[in-house]
């Protein structure tokens, strides 16, 4: 999630494809490729439409049909990342947050015990 972009583009852009498709006049099948299951995630499906028609006609080639999905990706991660790095930049804040959530379920499980208690008659805890 924290790794930077050019290496995620990187990786998908260096995914095994369909082992049936060699050359790029090679017709291939997007159910045999891992990239197809990306494609279920990130894609809408004008796009999963073009990937199967140019996979299966040798239309379009692996690195084509891996571009929308990388920028799909990217774009799911710029934002998470973006957050991340106010938490990176002040550990303070995150302790704060944890501290603030600590008593928060604190106050709660005081407040289940007690009920608890009443409920089997323990009330001279």
């Amino acid at each position: 999630m924290r790794e930077p972009l050019e290496e995620v583009e990187k990786k998908i852009s260096t995914m095994p494809t369909d082992p049936a498709r060699v050359r790029l006049k090679d017709p291939g099948n997007p159910e045999k490729c891992p990239v197809w299951q990306l494609h279920q995630t990130y894609s809408d499906e004008k796009t999963r439409g073009w990937v199967i028609e140019g996979c299966k006609n040798a239309g379009i080639g692996c690195l084509e049909c891996k571009k929308p999905v990388i920028n799909a990706v990217i774009e799911e991660l710029e934002p998470i990342q973006k957050e991340a790095e106010q938490y990176i930049k002040d550990p303070d804040m995150v302790r704060s947050i944890i501290a603030e959530g600590n008593e928060i379920a604190r106050n709660r499980a005081k407040e289940t015990l007690a009920y608890v208690r009443a409920a089997m008659g323990l009330t001279s805890w």
